[in-house]
Protein backbone atom coordinates (compact mmCIF):
# COMPACT_ATOMS: atom_id res chain seq x y z
CA UNK A 1 0.00 0.00 0.00
CA UNK A 2 0.99 3.34 -0.92
CA UNK A 3 1.48 5.73 1.67
CA UNK A 4 1.06 9.63 1.24
CA UNK A 5 4.75 9.79 3.31
CA UNK A 6 5.76 7.09 0.55
CA UNK A 7 4.46 9.11 -2.15
CA UNK A 8 6.04 11.99 -1.45
CA UNK A 9 9.57 10.27 -0.95
CA UNK A 10 8.92 9.37 -4.54
CA UNK A 11 8.16 12.43 -5.70
CA UNK A 12 11.05 14.33 -4.11
CA UNK A 13 13.70 11.28 -5.60
CA UNK A 14 11.80 12.17 -9.27
CA UNK A 15 12.57 16.01 -8.68
CA UNK A 16 16.11 15.26 -7.74
CA UNK A 17 16.67 13.37 -10.37
CA UNK A 18 15.99 15.88 -12.60
CA UNK A 19 18.10 18.49 -11.02
CA UNK A 20 20.81 16.80 -11.31
CA UNK A 21 20.00 15.79 -14.70
CA UNK A 22 19.70 19.92 -15.71
CA UNK A 23 22.75 20.68 -13.78
CA UNK A 24 25.17 18.05 -15.34
CA UNK A 25 23.80 18.27 -18.49
CA UNK A 26 24.60 21.99 -18.77
CA UNK A 27 27.63 22.23 -16.64
CA UNK A 28 30.29 23.34 -19.60
CA UNK A 29 33.21 21.26 -18.63
CA UNK A 30 31.48 17.85 -17.98
CA UNK A 31 32.68 14.90 -19.99
CA UNK A 32 30.03 14.24 -22.68
CA UNK A 33 30.16 9.97 -22.01
CA UNK A 34 30.02 10.97 -18.00
CA UNK A 35 27.31 13.38 -18.11
CA UNK A 36 24.76 12.30 -20.97
CA UNK A 37 25.07 15.18 -23.23
CA UNK A 38 25.33 15.30 -26.53
CA UNK A 39 27.59 16.91 -29.02
CA UNK A 40 26.79 18.76 -31.86
CA UNK A 41 27.53 15.88 -35.16
CA UNK A 42 28.09 17.95 -38.40
CA UNK A 43 29.12 14.85 -40.39
CA UNK A 44 29.26 10.97 -39.94
CA UNK A 45 31.77 10.72 -43.16
CA UNK A 46 34.95 9.15 -42.50
CA UNK A 47 35.95 10.94 -45.71
CA UNK A 48 35.43 14.02 -43.69
CA UNK A 49 38.39 12.74 -41.00
CA UNK A 50 40.95 11.85 -43.63
CA UNK A 51 40.17 15.77 -45.31
CA UNK A 52 40.56 16.87 -41.90
CA UNK A 53 43.48 15.39 -40.83
CA UNK A 54 45.11 16.97 -43.89
CA UNK A 55 43.99 20.17 -42.87
CA UNK A 56 45.57 19.40 -39.34
CA UNK A 57 48.96 18.45 -40.55
CA UNK A 58 49.31 21.36 -43.06
CA UNK A 59 48.69 23.70 -40.37
CA UNK A 60 51.36 22.11 -38.06
CA UNK A 61 54.00 21.92 -40.54
CA UNK A 62 53.55 25.59 -41.92
CA UNK A 63 56.18 28.43 -40.28
CA UNK A 64 56.46 28.48 -36.71
CA UNK A 65 53.98 25.66 -36.25
CA UNK A 66 56.01 22.81 -37.00
CA UNK A 67 57.64 22.53 -33.84
CA UNK A 68 56.45 19.14 -33.27
CA UNK A 69 60.06 18.52 -34.95
CA UNK A 70 62.06 18.42 -31.77
CA UNK A 71 63.09 15.93 -29.57
CA UNK A 72 60.00 15.95 -27.42
CA UNK A 73 58.19 14.19 -30.63
CA UNK A 74 61.10 12.80 -33.02
CA UNK A 75 60.06 14.65 -35.90
CA UNK A 76 62.72 16.66 -37.94
CA UNK A 77 62.17 20.51 -38.61
CA UNK A 78 63.07 20.38 -42.24
CA UNK A 79 63.13 22.75 -45.38
CA UNK A 80 63.16 26.01 -43.29
CA UNK A 81 65.81 28.77 -44.75
CA UNK A 82 66.11 30.53 -41.75
CA UNK A 83 64.44 30.48 -37.99
CA UNK A 84 61.20 30.12 -36.95
CA UNK A 85 59.54 33.25 -35.18
CA UNK A 86 59.23 31.09 -31.58
CA UNK A 87 57.77 34.62 -29.58
CA UNK A 88 55.14 34.06 -27.17
CA UNK A 89 52.88 35.65 -29.24
CA UNK A 90 53.30 33.95 -32.69
CA UNK A 91 53.09 30.36 -30.21
CA UNK A 92 50.20 31.46 -28.74
CA UNK A 93 48.52 32.67 -32.11
CA UNK A 94 49.44 29.03 -33.28
CA UNK A 95 47.70 27.47 -30.12
CA UNK A 96 44.96 29.84 -31.10
CA UNK A 97 43.82 28.03 -33.95
CA UNK A 98 44.17 24.64 -32.27
CA UNK A 99 40.53 24.49 -30.98
CA UNK A 100 38.98 25.06 -34.08
CA UNK A 101 40.46 21.61 -35.39
CA UNK A 102 39.30 20.15 -32.12
CA UNK A 103 35.69 21.21 -32.53
CA UNK A 104 35.37 20.37 -35.88
CA UNK A 105 36.58 16.67 -34.90
CA UNK A 106 34.53 16.62 -32.29
CA UNK A 107 31.60 17.54 -34.95
CA UNK A 108 32.45 14.08 -36.56
CA UNK A 109 30.30 10.78 -34.91
CA UNK A 110 32.60 7.53 -36.10
CA UNK A 111 30.12 5.51 -33.78
CA UNK A 112 28.59 4.03 -37.20
CA UNK A 113 32.04 3.36 -39.00
CA UNK A 114 34.31 0.23 -39.18
CA UNK A 115 36.78 -0.90 -36.14
CA UNK A 116 39.67 0.78 -38.74
CA UNK A 117 38.47 3.57 -39.24
CA UNK A 118 37.54 4.29 -35.89
CA UNK A 119 40.88 3.68 -35.29
CA UNK A 120 42.06 6.22 -37.45
CA UNK A 121 39.71 8.37 -35.43
CA UNK A 122 41.41 7.86 -32.28
CA UNK A 123 44.63 8.62 -34.32
CA UNK A 124 43.65 11.72 -35.32
CA UNK A 125 42.14 12.71 -31.74
CA UNK A 126 45.76 11.78 -30.13
CA UNK A 127 47.95 14.33 -32.64
CA UNK A 128 45.53 17.14 -32.16
CA UNK A 129 46.37 16.27 -28.33
CA UNK A 130 49.69 15.77 -28.94
CA UNK A 131 49.76 19.39 -30.22
CA UNK A 132 47.92 20.70 -26.91
CA UNK A 133 50.74 18.70 -24.91
CA UNK A 134 53.69 20.32 -27.15
CA UNK A 135 51.47 24.31 -25.96
CA UNK A 136 49.70 24.00 -22.89
CA UNK A 137 52.22 21.50 -20.89
CA UNK A 138 55.97 21.53 -22.53
CA UNK A 139 56.07 24.88 -24.12
CA UNK A 140 60.13 24.26 -24.78
CA UNK A 141 60.31 27.50 -26.71
CA UNK A 142 60.22 29.60 -23.30
CA UNK A 143 61.64 26.65 -20.71
CA UNK A 144 64.13 24.74 -22.18
CA UNK A 145 67.52 25.80 -23.56
CA UNK A 146 68.05 22.93 -25.40
CA UNK A 147 65.01 23.53 -27.85
CA UNK A 148 67.12 26.24 -29.79
CA UNK A 149 70.36 24.16 -29.44
CA UNK A 150 68.09 21.42 -31.55
CA UNK A 151 67.21 23.94 -34.06
CA UNK A 152 70.36 24.81 -34.75
CA UNK A 153 71.56 21.34 -34.87
CA UNK A 154 69.21 20.51 -37.86
CA UNK A 155 70.91 23.92 -39.47
CA UNK A 156 73.56 21.40 -40.24
CA UNK A 157 71.95 18.79 -41.75
CA UNK A 158 73.16 18.57 -44.92
CA UNK A 159 73.14 16.00 -48.25
CA UNK A 160 76.38 14.64 -48.85
CA UNK A 161 79.10 17.08 -50.34
CA UNK A 162 78.79 18.79 -53.14
CA UNK A 163 75.33 20.53 -52.47
CA UNK A 164 73.32 20.60 -55.45
CA UNK A 165 71.29 23.26 -57.10
CA UNK A 166 69.73 25.75 -54.05
CA UNK A 167 70.73 23.58 -51.43
CA UNK A 168 73.82 25.79 -51.50
CA UNK A 169 71.73 28.90 -50.75
CA UNK A 170 69.59 27.09 -48.27
CA UNK A 171 72.62 26.00 -46.38
CA UNK A 172 74.06 29.67 -46.29
CA UNK A 173 71.03 31.11 -45.34
CA UNK A 174 70.61 28.97 -42.64
CA UNK A 175 74.07 29.28 -41.01
CA UNK A 176 73.37 32.98 -41.50
CA UNK A 177 70.61 32.44 -39.14
CA UNK A 178 72.11 30.83 -36.07
CA UNK A 179 73.23 34.51 -34.49
CA UNK A 180 69.48 35.26 -34.82
CA UNK A 181 67.89 32.41 -33.41
CA UNK A 182 70.43 32.79 -30.71
CA UNK A 183 69.44 36.18 -29.87
CA UNK A 184 65.88 34.83 -30.16
CA UNK A 185 66.48 32.49 -27.48
CA UNK A 186 67.83 35.22 -24.89
CA UNK A 187 64.53 36.95 -25.45
CA UNK A 188 62.00 33.77 -25.86
CA UNK A 189 63.77 32.34 -22.20
CA UNK A 190 62.65 35.57 -20.34
CA UNK A 191 61.64 33.41 -17.13
CA UNK A 192 63.97 31.41 -15.37
CA UNK A 193 61.42 30.33 -12.74
CA UNK A 194 59.94 28.24 -15.83
CA UNK A 195 63.33 26.66 -16.46
CA UNK A 196 64.92 23.62 -14.68
CA UNK A 197 68.20 23.49 -14.28
CA UNK A 198 68.59 20.04 -15.50
CA UNK A 199 67.00 21.20 -18.61
CA UNK A 200 70.19 24.05 -19.04
CA UNK A 201 72.88 21.57 -17.29
CA UNK A 202 71.48 19.04 -20.59
CA UNK A 203 71.79 21.97 -22.78
CA UNK A 204 75.03 22.81 -22.65
CA UNK A 205 75.91 19.08 -23.23
CA UNK A 206 74.64 18.69 -26.05
CA UNK A 207 76.02 22.55 -27.88
CA UNK A 208 78.94 20.10 -27.53
CA UNK A 209 77.91 17.60 -29.90
CA UNK A 210 76.67 20.74 -31.94
CA UNK A 211 79.57 22.24 -31.98
CA UNK A 212 81.11 19.47 -33.53
CA UNK A 213 78.71 19.09 -35.64
CA UNK A 214 79.68 22.54 -37.37
CA UNK A 215 83.00 22.17 -36.86
CA UNK A 216 82.91 18.61 -38.71
CA UNK A 217 80.45 20.56 -41.52
CA UNK A 218 83.32 23.18 -41.85
CA UNK A 219 85.55 20.64 -42.93
CA UNK A 220 83.28 19.46 -45.80
CA UNK A 221 82.54 22.34 -46.91
CA UNK A 222 86.67 23.53 -47.54
CA UNK A 223 86.45 20.97 -50.36
CA UNK A 224 83.33 21.11 -51.88
CA UNK A 225 82.12 24.67 -51.00
CA UNK A 226 84.95 26.80 -49.74
CA UNK A 227 82.53 29.99 -50.14
CA UNK A 228 80.34 28.99 -47.72
CA UNK A 229 83.05 28.47 -44.88
CA UNK A 230 83.61 32.03 -44.05
CA UNK A 231 79.38 31.29 -42.75
CA UNK A 232 80.89 28.70 -40.50
CA UNK A 233 82.56 31.27 -37.87
CA UNK A 234 79.95 33.12 -36.96
CA UNK A 235 77.66 30.46 -36.66
CA UNK A 236 80.28 28.52 -34.10
CA UNK A 237 80.61 31.95 -32.44
CA UNK A 238 76.85 32.54 -31.45
CA UNK A 239 76.47 29.05 -30.22
CA UNK A 240 79.99 29.75 -27.73
CA UNK A 241 77.78 32.97 -26.93
CA UNK A 242 74.61 30.44 -26.40
CA UNK A 243 76.47 28.43 -24.25
CA UNK A 244 78.21 31.24 -22.19
CA UNK A 245 74.59 32.74 -21.47
CA UNK A 246 73.32 29.57 -20.31
CA UNK A 247 75.91 28.67 -18.34
CA UNK A 248 75.79 32.56 -16.94
CA UNK A 249 72.17 32.32 -15.65
CA UNK A 250 72.04 28.39 -14.69
CA UNK A 251 71.55 29.06 -11.45
CA UNK A 252 68.93 31.31 -11.63
CA UNK A 253 66.84 28.47 -13.48
CA UNK A 254 64.40 27.37 -11.02
CA UNK A 255 61.74 25.41 -12.40
CA UNK A 256 60.75 21.59 -12.08
CA UNK A 257 62.21 18.61 -13.23
CA UNK A 258 59.58 17.05 -15.51
CA UNK A 259 56.00 17.84 -16.15
CA UNK A 260 54.31 16.23 -12.70
CA UNK A 261 51.79 13.82 -12.54
CA UNK A 262 48.91 15.01 -13.36
CA UNK A 263 50.24 16.25 -17.15
CA UNK A 264 52.15 12.56 -17.43
CA UNK A 265 48.60 11.26 -16.45
CA UNK A 266 46.80 13.16 -19.18
CA UNK A 267 49.41 12.44 -21.83
CA UNK A 268 49.20 8.39 -21.30
CA UNK A 269 45.27 8.47 -21.60
CA UNK A 270 45.40 11.31 -24.58
CA UNK A 271 48.20 11.03 -26.84
CA UNK A 272 49.81 8.24 -25.91
CA UNK A 273 46.46 6.31 -25.32
CA UNK A 274 47.52 4.05 -22.54
CA UNK A 275 44.80 2.67 -20.49
CA UNK A 276 47.79 2.45 -17.45
CA UNK A 277 48.36 5.32 -14.93
CA UNK A 278 51.44 6.77 -13.68
CA UNK A 279 51.10 4.60 -10.79
CA UNK A 280 50.13 1.48 -12.89
CA UNK A 281 53.15 2.17 -15.50
CA UNK A 282 55.75 2.75 -11.94
CA UNK A 283 54.66 -1.15 -11.49
CA UNK A 284 54.81 -3.05 -14.37
CA UNK A 285 58.45 -1.13 -15.33
CA UNK A 286 59.74 -2.58 -11.66
CA UNK A 287 58.21 -5.76 -12.13
CA UNK A 288 59.88 -6.07 -15.60
CA UNK A 289 63.08 -4.27 -13.69
CA UNK A 290 63.05 -7.48 -11.61
CA UNK A 291 62.56 -10.13 -14.41
CA UNK A 292 65.37 -9.22 -16.34
CA UNK A 293 67.71 -8.85 -14.18
CA UNK A 294 66.82 -12.25 -12.22
CA UNK A 295 67.32 -13.97 -15.54
CA UNK A 296 70.24 -12.47 -16.22
CA UNK A 297 71.92 -13.39 -12.92
CA UNK A 298 70.26 -17.29 -13.77
CA UNK A 299 72.10 -17.44 -17.18
CA UNK A 300 75.40 -16.13 -15.59
CA UNK A 301 75.19 -19.17 -13.28
CA UNK A 302 74.62 -21.40 -15.72
CA UNK A 303 77.03 -20.19 -18.07
CA UNK A 304 80.02 -19.82 -15.43
CA UNK A 305 82.06 -22.31 -16.78
CA UNK A 306 81.31 -21.55 -20.57
CA UNK A 307 84.48 -19.82 -22.42
CA UNK A 308 83.60 -15.88 -22.68
CA UNK A 309 82.78 -14.24 -25.51
CA UNK A 310 85.60 -12.10 -27.02
CA UNK A 311 85.03 -8.82 -28.44
CA UNK A 312 85.79 -7.57 -31.51
CA UNK A 313 88.80 -5.16 -31.24
CA UNK A 314 89.14 -3.34 -34.79
CA UNK A 315 86.82 -1.45 -37.46
CA UNK A 316 87.55 -4.71 -39.92
CA UNK A 317 86.04 -7.47 -37.48
CA UNK A 318 83.41 -4.83 -36.14
CA UNK A 319 81.53 -4.78 -39.70
CA UNK A 320 82.88 -8.42 -40.13
CA UNK A 321 80.70 -9.49 -37.04
CA UNK A 322 77.92 -6.77 -37.87
CA UNK A 323 77.48 -8.52 -41.95
CA UNK A 324 77.43 -12.59 -39.99
CA UNK A 325 74.85 -10.98 -37.39
CA UNK A 326 72.61 -9.69 -39.98
CA UNK A 327 72.80 -12.59 -41.98
CA UNK A 328 72.27 -14.84 -39.40
CA UNK A 329 69.07 -13.17 -38.34
CA UNK A 330 67.73 -12.90 -42.03
CA UNK A 331 68.07 -17.10 -42.25
CA UNK A 332 66.38 -16.86 -39.02
CA UNK A 333 63.92 -14.94 -40.19
CA UNK A 334 62.81 -17.09 -42.66
CA UNK A 335 63.39 -20.47 -41.97
CA UNK A 336 61.21 -20.42 -39.03
CA UNK A 337 58.51 -18.19 -40.59
CA UNK A 338 58.49 -15.67 -37.94
CA UNK A 339 57.00 -13.19 -40.12
CA UNK A 340 56.37 -12.80 -44.16
CA UNK A 341 59.74 -11.55 -45.42
CA UNK A 342 58.79 -9.60 -48.33
CA UNK A 343 60.97 -8.70 -50.90
CA UNK A 344 61.65 -5.27 -49.89
CA UNK A 345 62.79 -6.42 -46.80
CA UNK A 346 66.39 -6.34 -47.68
CA UNK A 347 69.70 -5.10 -45.61
CA UNK A 348 71.21 -3.62 -48.68
CA UNK A 349 71.28 0.19 -47.62
CA UNK A 350 70.97 -0.80 -43.77
CA UNK A 351 74.76 -0.78 -43.11
CA UNK A 352 75.08 2.41 -44.59
CA UNK A 353 71.81 4.33 -43.17
CA UNK A 354 71.66 2.59 -40.10
CA UNK A 355 75.19 1.18 -38.79
CA UNK A 356 77.49 2.40 -40.69
CA UNK A 357 76.47 5.94 -40.26
CA UNK A 358 77.10 6.01 -36.48
CA UNK A 359 80.74 7.32 -37.06
CA UNK A 360 83.05 4.84 -37.86
CA UNK A 361 84.82 4.07 -40.56
CA UNK A 362 87.43 1.76 -41.82
CA UNK A 363 90.01 4.04 -41.96
CA UNK A 364 89.71 4.85 -38.18
CA UNK A 365 91.40 4.18 -35.31
CA UNK A 366 89.36 1.72 -33.25
CA UNK A 367 88.17 3.54 -30.26
CA UNK A 368 89.43 3.26 -26.69
CA UNK A 369 85.95 3.29 -25.01
CA UNK A 370 82.23 2.90 -26.70
CA UNK A 371 78.85 3.81 -25.47
CA UNK A 372 77.21 1.36 -23.31
CA UNK A 373 75.34 -0.61 -25.94
CA UNK A 374 77.97 -1.60 -27.77
CA UNK A 375 80.25 -3.17 -24.99
CA UNK A 376 78.08 -5.48 -25.22
CA UNK A 377 77.18 -5.98 -28.91
CA UNK A 378 80.95 -6.08 -29.71
CA UNK A 379 80.66 -9.55 -28.03
CA UNK A 380 77.33 -10.67 -29.62
CA UNK A 381 75.80 -8.73 -32.21
CA UNK A 382 72.81 -10.48 -33.25
CA UNK A 383 70.30 -8.63 -30.56
CA UNK A 384 71.63 -4.87 -31.38
CA UNK A 385 71.06 -5.80 -35.06
CA UNK A 386 67.40 -7.47 -34.48
CA UNK A 387 66.35 -4.40 -32.86
CA UNK A 388 67.59 -2.04 -35.33
CA UNK A 389 67.59 -3.78 -38.80
CA UNK A 390 64.41 -6.03 -37.78
CA UNK A 391 62.89 -3.46 -36.11
CA UNK A 392 64.01 -0.08 -37.36
CA UNK A 393 64.67 -0.21 -40.89
CA UNK A 394 61.93 -2.87 -41.67
CA UNK A 395 59.57 -0.42 -40.19
CA UNK A 396 60.81 2.23 -42.67
CA UNK A 397 60.85 0.65 -45.44
CA UNK A 398 57.07 -0.65 -44.42
CA UNK A 399 56.28 3.28 -44.22
CA UNK A 400 57.50 4.47 -47.17
CA UNK A 401 55.09 2.13 -49.17
CA UNK A 402 51.86 2.76 -46.80
CA UNK A 403 50.30 5.34 -48.41
CA UNK A 404 47.13 4.99 -46.00
CA UNK A 405 46.10 8.80 -45.63
CA UNK A 406 45.98 8.88 -41.47
CA UNK A 407 47.72 5.11 -41.07
CA UNK A 408 50.48 5.72 -42.62
CA UNK A 409 54.20 6.35 -41.38
CA UNK A 410 55.32 7.47 -38.15
CA UNK A 411 53.57 9.60 -35.68
CA UNK A 412 54.19 12.80 -34.56
CA UNK A 413 54.30 13.65 -30.65
CA UNK A 414 55.72 10.05 -29.69
CA UNK A 415 52.21 8.43 -30.72
CA UNK A 416 53.88 5.51 -32.54
CA UNK A 417 56.85 5.36 -29.94
CA UNK A 418 54.92 2.35 -27.91
CA UNK A 419 54.72 0.57 -31.07
CA UNK A 420 58.33 1.29 -32.65
CA UNK A 421 60.52 1.34 -29.38
CA UNK A 422 58.44 -1.51 -28.41
CA UNK A 423 58.33 -4.11 -30.35
CA UNK A 424 62.02 -3.35 -31.63
CA UNK A 425 63.01 -3.96 -27.81
CA UNK A 426 61.14 -7.08 -27.67
CA UNK A 427 62.10 -8.87 -30.14
CA UNK A 428 65.77 -8.45 -28.95
CA UNK A 429 64.36 -11.30 -26.21
CA UNK A 430 61.37 -13.00 -28.40
CA UNK A 431 63.45 -14.02 -30.74
CA UNK A 432 65.93 -15.63 -28.62
CA UNK A 433 62.99 -18.06 -26.86
CA UNK A 434 62.36 -18.18 -30.50
CA UNK A 435 66.00 -20.07 -31.29
CA UNK A 436 68.03 -17.68 -32.82
CA UNK A 437 70.88 -18.18 -29.95
CA UNK A 438 70.73 -21.59 -30.13
CA UNK A 439 74.36 -23.04 -31.31
CA UNK A 440 75.61 -19.27 -30.81
CA UNK A 441 77.73 -19.01 -27.34
CA UNK A 442 75.29 -19.12 -24.93
CA UNK A 443 76.88 -15.87 -22.96
CA UNK A 444 74.86 -14.03 -25.73
CA UNK A 445 71.76 -14.70 -23.58
CA UNK A 446 73.28 -12.78 -20.84
CA UNK A 447 73.78 -9.86 -23.24
CA UNK A 448 70.17 -9.57 -24.15
CA UNK A 449 69.42 -9.23 -20.42
CA UNK A 450 72.05 -6.70 -19.50
CA UNK A 451 70.92 -4.82 -23.03
CA UNK A 452 67.07 -5.17 -22.01
CA UNK A 453 68.18 -3.96 -17.66
CA UNK A 454 69.37 -0.61 -19.06
CA UNK A 455 66.28 -0.02 -20.77
CA UNK A 456 64.07 -0.77 -17.34
CA UNK A 457 66.77 1.57 -15.42
CA UNK A 458 65.93 3.90 -17.69
CA UNK A 459 62.74 4.08 -17.83
CA UNK A 460 62.44 3.75 -13.92
CA UNK A 461 64.27 7.48 -14.04
CA UNK A 462 62.35 8.59 -17.18
CA UNK A 463 58.98 7.90 -14.43
CA UNK A 464 60.72 9.45 -11.18
CA UNK A 465 62.02 12.23 -13.13
CA UNK A 466 58.66 12.76 -14.28
CA UNK A 467 57.28 12.83 -11.05
CA UNK A 468 59.16 15.19 -9.60
CA UNK A 469 61.04 12.20 -7.06
CA UNK A 470 64.46 12.63 -8.76
CA UNK A 471 66.45 15.02 -10.41
CA UNK A 472 68.32 14.81 -13.24
CA UNK A 473 71.54 13.59 -10.99
CA UNK A 474 69.83 11.65 -8.73
CA UNK A 475 68.75 9.64 -11.98
CA UNK A 476 72.06 9.15 -13.55
CA UNK A 477 73.26 8.02 -10.36
CA UNK A 478 70.81 5.01 -10.49
CA UNK A 479 71.16 4.19 -13.80
CA UNK A 480 74.85 3.54 -12.61
CA UNK A 481 73.93 2.01 -9.73
CA UNK A 482 71.95 -0.43 -11.43
CA UNK A 483 72.28 -0.88 -15.02
CA UNK A 484 74.54 -4.38 -15.17
CA UNK A 485 78.18 -2.98 -15.41
CA UNK A 486 76.85 0.16 -14.78
CA UNK A 487 80.94 1.22 -14.41
CA UNK A 488 80.43 2.15 -17.84
CA UNK A 489 77.81 4.40 -17.41
CA UNK A 490 80.30 7.01 -14.98
CA UNK A 491 80.67 9.70 -17.00
CA UNK A 492 79.44 8.86 -20.25
CA UNK A 493 77.89 10.39 -23.29
CA UNK A 494 75.52 7.90 -24.17
CA UNK A 495 73.98 7.90 -20.62
CA UNK A 496 72.95 11.85 -20.84
CA UNK A 497 72.57 11.33 -24.22
CA UNK A 498 69.60 9.46 -23.21
CA UNK A 499 68.39 10.81 -20.14
CA UNK A 500 67.94 14.06 -22.12
CA UNK A 501 65.78 11.91 -24.58
CA UNK A 502 63.08 10.53 -21.45
CA UNK A 503 63.29 14.03 -19.54
CA UNK A 504 62.77 16.34 -22.78
CA UNK A 505 60.84 13.94 -24.86
CA UNK A 506 57.90 12.40 -21.88
CA UNK A 507 57.84 9.11 -21.64
CA UNK A 508 60.16 7.88 -24.48
CA UNK A 509 62.06 4.95 -22.34
CA UNK A 510 58.65 3.93 -20.28
CA UNK A 511 57.32 3.62 -23.99
CA UNK A 512 59.89 1.18 -25.04
CA UNK A 513 59.25 -1.17 -21.93
CA UNK A 514 55.54 -0.53 -21.86
CA UNK A 515 55.39 -0.93 -25.41
CA UNK A 516 57.48 -4.70 -24.81
CA UNK A 517 54.61 -5.80 -22.14
CA UNK A 518 51.76 -4.52 -24.15
CA UNK A 519 53.13 -6.55 -27.33
CA UNK A 520 53.21 -10.07 -24.92
CA UNK A 521 49.77 -9.33 -23.71
CA UNK A 522 48.63 -8.78 -27.06
CA UNK A 523 50.61 -11.80 -28.41
CA UNK A 524 48.70 -13.85 -25.30
CA UNK A 525 45.03 -12.44 -25.94
CA UNK A 526 45.31 -13.30 -29.63
CA UNK A 527 46.30 -16.68 -28.75
CA UNK A 528 44.12 -17.36 -26.56
CA UNK A 529 41.05 -16.53 -29.24
CA UNK A 530 42.58 -18.59 -31.78
CA UNK A 531 43.87 -21.73 -29.74
CA UNK A 532 45.20 -24.41 -32.04
CA UNK A 533 44.74 -21.94 -35.04
CA UNK A 534 47.02 -19.70 -33.72
CA UNK A 535 50.21 -19.03 -36.09
CA UNK A 536 53.40 -17.14 -35.30
CA UNK A 537 53.68 -15.55 -38.94
CA UNK A 538 50.16 -14.71 -39.46
CA UNK A 539 49.75 -12.99 -36.11
CA UNK A 540 53.30 -10.98 -36.71
CA UNK A 541 51.91 -9.87 -40.55
CA UNK A 542 49.25 -8.52 -38.35
CA UNK A 543 50.84 -6.58 -36.32
CA UNK A 544 52.83 -5.35 -39.22
CA UNK A 545 49.82 -4.55 -41.35
CA UNK A 546 48.31 -2.62 -38.52
CA UNK A 547 50.98 0.46 -38.86
CA UNK A 548 52.67 2.31 -36.55
CA UNK A 549 49.99 3.07 -34.20
CA UNK A 550 49.31 2.69 -30.36
CA UNK A 551 49.30 -1.03 -28.99
CA UNK A 552 45.71 -0.29 -27.49
CA UNK A 553 44.32 0.23 -30.90
CA UNK A 554 45.90 -2.30 -32.70
CA UNK A 555 44.71 -4.99 -29.94
CA UNK A 556 41.01 -3.22 -30.52
CA UNK A 557 41.59 -3.63 -34.41
CA UNK A 558 42.60 -7.65 -34.25
CA UNK A 559 40.86 -9.33 -31.53
CA UNK A 560 37.65 -7.16 -31.57
CA UNK A 561 38.57 -6.42 -27.51
CA UNK A 562 37.01 -2.35 -26.43
CA UNK A 563 38.27 -2.94 -22.65
CA UNK A 564 41.07 -1.08 -22.96
CA UNK A 565 40.09 1.39 -25.82
CA UNK A 566 36.73 2.23 -24.06
CA UNK A 567 38.90 3.79 -21.41
CA UNK A 568 39.94 6.53 -23.20
CA UNK A 569 37.38 8.24 -24.50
Amino acid sequence: MITTRNLLLVLAAILAGFVLYFLLSNDPGGDPAETGTTRAVASTSYADLVSLFGEFRSFQQAGAGNIQAYSQSGWILSNLDTAPDFSADAMAEKYSELGTFQERLESIDPASWTIPEQVDYHLVRAEMNGYEFQHRVLSPWSTDPGFYNDVIATFAWVAEPPLQGDEVADLQSRLRSVPDLVQQAKENLNDFSLIAADLATLAVLSIGDTRSAYGSLAEGLRIHHPELVADVGPALLAIDDYEDWIRSNEHRMTGTTGVGKDNYNWLLRNVYLFPYTWDDIRTIVELEDNRVITFQRLEENRNRDVPPLIPVGSQVEYREGIEEAVGHVMDFLRDEEIFTVHDFLVPDDYFDSRLFGKGYSLEDPWPETHDYFFNFSHREAVMENTHELVGHHFDMLRAERDDRPIRGGERAYKISTARDEGLAFALEELLMHAGYLDGRNPHGREVTYEQAAFRTVRALSDIYMHSGDWSLAEATRFCIDNAPHGELLEGSHHLWFELDTTLRGVGHHMLMVLGKVQFMKLMRDRANQLGDDFVLREFLDEVYAAGQIPWSLIRWEMTGYDDEVSQLW
